[in-house]
């Protein structure tokens, strides 16, 4: 079985089934390059990203190319598990010149988000770029006390946390 038929398979819900398939593909050379295409499939799209992240996390980057596709992906995304999880990347990506507007435009549309997961994971975003990008600063720190006023809990948590970073 490939990686997209065993992902149009999976339930969308066992961490233990996804998991299995991750280690199953992932010592593949072509890992990386086999399942961004599959950000594209409505059916593969959570779980593609889900490898992605649980990939990011195990060995902290990709190649240049293969960011670069991740990001020419941003706009197509649907589902919020896997804006989620392209979110809970970001630590792990260097936002090149060329990245940082598909981000920038990703990350403005997270925030008016109905789940509060990708909103907060949004604001974490934002502090990426800036990291990265000085350019956002200010904006960033704006958008943290308007969230700071008027975000769901969970939100200002995640706030909270980056800020404890000295930002």
């Amino acid at each position: 079985m490939n990686i997209r038929k065993a992902l149009e398979k999976w339930n969308g819900k066992s961490v233990d089934d996804i998991s299995r398939l991750y280690d199953l593909y992932r010592t593949d050379d072509a890992f990386v390059t086999i399942i961004i295409p599959l950000f594209k499939q409505p059916d593969c799209e959570s779980g593609a990203t889900w490898l992605l992240k649980r990939y990011l996390e195990d060995n902290k980057r990709i190649d240049d190319s293969s960011l670069d596709e991740v990001f020419k992906s941003l706009a197509s995304l649907n589902h919020w598990q896997s804006k989620l999880h392209l979110l809970q990347c970001l630590s792990y990506f260097k936002i090149s010149k060329a990245n940082k507007r598909k981000l920038e435009l990703f990350l403005r549309a997270c925030l008016t988000s109905s789940n509060k997961f990708v909103r907060a994971w949004a604001y974490n975003g934002f502090y990426e770029l800036a990291i990265q990008h000085p350019q956002y600063m200010e904006e960033t720190k704006s958008f943290f006390e308007m969230a700071m006023r008027d975000e769901a809990p969970s939100v200002k948590a995640r706030i909270r946390n980056i800020m404890k970073q000295g930002f």
